[in-house]
């Protein structure tokens, strides 16, 4: 299974040939032995400066999702004239996770069609105008619409990887990706922290255009700074480019048949829904992994009323406790970073150097195991009137375990599994109320174990996901 390339090309696409099997001198390629246009050899300065790019666009992303949430029952107070609402406060803020469970369906088809260039800057400058809409909306209805479409303007987590994987080989993308996953850590830490402070001076309102700012400062880099990395539109540049040079017409692409439509882009668009059908290793692991990340809007939505109601916390106190996810989190990020290519290169080794996916799942299984208990903790320590260090400490281990445990896809549960904490803590109390979500974690705790062990297997049942070899 190569990682780098689509799951479900078109039924008219040829597939993308190895070097060494491209026989027609009429079909422009890179050059095996370096070349400039090639993404896997640009500079390795200019290609880590990219994915500093991308974190910087990571953190801007993250920092406007999050700067919300410490604010949200104000948010809903001044646009509803002093009426407050709890759900509308948690979907206030995890309504964004839909918009971006809805943005890839197109994003990444439309990538694979246009390139990476011309998409990512589209969707920052559709996610700048939607910020702008959330600043200058005056009911809470809009405000919620405006999240949402801000979420489907998010180009970077469903770019961010593919761009990776453009310009590094297998071995290398696991230190490129955890930088990039510490930077929406940051944009987490901080995000709060500062959305309080600025509330409370110059009013919600601020927090949103200081979004703008930030993503229109990343939208000029782009811009300016970024090159395409995606392979197909590269060539079929470069063999324009060498028909016009060399005046030969026969010169093509290995992707040049099939043009640009409707209904190709339909076909695209229904690729996730064709491959998720057909995987039931996706299937299994996409459940893991959403209710998994659902976990940090849980914390989240819940934690100023913790705070606030049990603790009586000053708001800006309560921003300032946000960054103890993160904290936890950049851990988890630093020993990720320094060890996962390692083991992935270990495994490969033990396996006659042959790399599978399934390979970068002992972090996660770690993670899997552990996040259960720091999700009860959580809840008991609210629930014991334990000290806030102590809260501090079990939000810092939410974060370790989540990020450890955090794959693929988590979208839809972000969005709606936190309404329901509300009602179970009414019902049970912090305590209990939280163990039930953790034991609801320990039931699928065991998935990345089997995954490990039999994914590799059980991959080889879907057309879209088995190795070359089988």
């Amino acid at each position: 299974m190569d990682e780098t390339q689509p799951l479900l090309p078109e039924s008219h696409q040829v597939p993308i040939p190895e070097q060494d099997q491209i026989a027609d001198k009429d079909t422009v390629t890179f050059d095996p032995r370096g070349d400039a246009e090639n993404p896997l050899d640009w500079p390795a300065a200019y290609k880590w400066s990219i994915v500093g790019l991308l974190a910087f666009m990571a953190f801007t992303v993250t920092f406007t999702c999050i700067s919300v949430v410490p604010v949200a029952n104000r948010i809903v107070s001044d646009l509803d004239n002093g009426r407050s609402s709890k759900s509308a406060s948690v979907l206030l803020v995890t309504i964004w996770e839909l918009g971006e469970a809805a943005g890839p369906l197109l994003i990444a088809p439309l990538s694979e069609m246009y390139g990476r260039y011309p998409v990512i800057n589209v969707c920052n400058i559709g996610f700048i105008l939607t910020t702008v809409l959330a600043a200058l909306c005056q009911n809470s209805a809009l405000f919620i619409v405006a999240r949402a479409l801000t979420g489907v303007a998010v180009a970077s987590n469903v770019l961010n990887p593919a761009i990776v994987g453009d310009m590094f080989p297998p071995e290398q993308r696991g230190s490129a990706m955890s930088l990039i996953v510490l930077a929406p850590l940051t944009g987490g830490a901080v995000g709060p922290l500062i959305s309080v402070a600025v509330a409370e001076g110059l009013g919600w309102r601020a927090v949103m255009w200081m979004c703008v700012i930030l993503a229109g400062t990343a939208e000029v880099l782009f811009f300016t700074c970024f090159r395409e990395t995606y392979k197909v539109p590269i060539l079929k540049r470069k063999a324009a480019r060498l028909r016009e040079e060399t005046g030969n017409l026969s010169l093509r692409t290995a992707f040049d048949e099939g043009a640009q439509s409707a209904s190709k882009l339909k076909d695209a668009v229904m690729r996730p829904v064709i491959v998720f059908a057909g995987s039931g290793v996706l299937q299994i692991i996409s459940l893991f992994s959403a209710v998994v990340f659902t976990f940090y809007y849980v914390m989240s939505t819940s934690l100023p009323d913790i705070t606030g109601d049990v603790y009586g916390l000053e708001p800006t106190i309560t921003g300032a406790v946000y960054i103890s996810f993160s904290l936890g989190a950049g851990l988890s990020v630093i020993v990720c970073n320094t060890t996962m290519d390692k083991v992935y290169i270990k495994l490969r080794d033990l396996h006659k150097g042959i790399g599978r996916p399934e390979y970068r799942l002992p972090f996660v299984i770690f993670g899997a195991f552990t996040l259960p208990f720091a999700i009860a903790f959580f809840g008991w320590v609210p629930a014991l009137h334990l000290p806030v260090a102590t809260l501090i400490l079990a939000i810092v281990i939410i974060g370790t375990s989540a990020l450890t445990a955090l794959i693929v896809t988590r979208c839809l549960m972000g969005t709606f599994l936190p309404l329901a904490v509300s009602p179970l803590v009414d019902r049970f109390g912090y305590g209990w109320a939280f163990t039930i979500l953790g034991a609801m974690m320990m039931c699928l705790g065991p998935i990345p174990v089997f995954v490990f062990r039999y994914g590799h297997k059980w991959r080889q049942w879907s057309k879209y996901s088995k190795d070359e070899e089988h």
